[in-house]
């Protein structure tokens, strides 16, 4: 599908000027709010459990937990199935896809679908996490309202996922995803505690199923919430998205400029980027295969004096580097790929 034919200008002048209150009417789905919040509170009683009570063995398999799964969101949902950047054989998509049910961020095919719409709109209107609507809406409160505003549902359907449901783990996880995670995410990493050193039913609950998923819940959002708000916009000012230290993903502005370098990141090392140390890893025992990774260094520095977001905003032709498909973005941009590891085929 051309994503791109989509947009017209007319569309996106239209997304800009309506005036934000109309989505600010949204209704409240009060059972998210409920659940939300016995969620927090559980998770704040796991704090004080994990420090007074449970065993260091739960504490550590907690921690563990939510730093695996975290990276099955980044790693997976985000930059194996949003940004179609890097590929991975089917053994390792199944271990991602494994550790993402039992990390609960939606399902991969709902996760994607909502950053690749994100991507496509980002900070108007038709952008489900719309940083404009402010910190603690893009944070979470996108999530305990009535998600589909009129917006987001007109430009949903530009969103092409076909790859995603041509992938038979992802078309799985979606059509199974409340069985599956029910057990994955909150019966399983119960149980393991108890039966394995012994731990209360208590202590388990609320240290490494509460606090764990509360964890990975707020590491994860703040890529949309905190990565618009703060530090600096040394690729494009004009774009909401910054530079920071959030999950592996801190050199946000970077990325929404070149979306499909599936470093995300033009410098920094391991020490903060967990999830490209993590696909460099797999990239070198044969797991993972063709990295798109940095243009050459003149293009990235070619890239600030050139329109930003405002101008894809205002123009039929999307400019971000390498996005959706070869007609999303400049040929001659797209030539000064670099493919990493590249699969070879016969």
């Amino acid at each position: 599908m051309d994503d791109s034919a989509d947009i017209t200008v007319s569309d996106c002048t239209t997304l800009d000027a309506r005036p934000i209150e109309k989505q600010l009417c949204q209704p409240i789905v009060w059972r998210n709010v409920i659940l939300y919040s016995l969620i927090h509170l559980g998770a704040l009683y796991g704090v004080y459990l994990a420090f007074v009570s449970a065993k260091t063995a739960t504490t550590v398999f907690a921690i563990c937990l939510y730093q695996i799964t975290s990276i099955s969101v980044t790693a997976g949902s985000h930059r194996l199935w949003s940004n179609r950047e890097p590929r991975a054989k089917w053994q390792l998509r199944l271990i991602i896809i494994t550790l993402n049910t039992i990390a609960f961020q939606n399902s991969v095919y709902e996760w994607a679908h909502d950053h690749r719409l994100h991507h496509k709109y980002t900070d108007t209107n038709a952008d489900p996490q719309n940083s404009n609507r402010g910190l603690f809406f893009s944070h979470v409160g996108w999530l305990l309202l009535r998600r589909k505003n009129p917006d987001v549902i007109e430009k949903s359907h530009t969103i092409d996922t076909s790859d995603l449901l041509a992938d038979p783990f992802v078309a799985y996880q979606k059509k199974y995803f409340w069985f599956l995670i029910t057990w994955a995410c909150f019966i399983i990493p119960t149980l393991i505690p108890v039966y394995c050193w012994g731990e209360t039913w208590s202590n388990s609950w609320y240290v490494a199923v509460l606090l764990r998923y509360a964890l990975t819940l707020n590491g994860v959002r703040l890529i949309d919430s905190a990565a618009h708000a703060w530090e600096g916009k040394p690729y494009d000012r004009t774009i909401k998205p910054t530079g920071n230290l959030a999950v592996s993903e801190g050199w946000h502005n970077y990325y929404h400029v070149f979306p499909r370098d599936y470093k995300a990141a033009e410098l920094g090392n391991y020490k903060f980027n967990f999830t490209t140390a993590f696909i460099d890893l797999f990239a070198k025992v044969g797991r993972m295969y063709d990295l798109n990774t940095a243009p050459t260094p003149e293009l990235v520095l070619r890239r600030p004096w050139r329109p930003g977001q405002i101008k894809y905003r205002t123009d039929p032709a999307p400019q971000s580097w390498c996005w959706d498909d070869d007609k999303d973005f400049p040929r001659l941009e797209c030539k000064e790929a670099t493919i990493v590891n590249c699969r070879m085929w016969g």
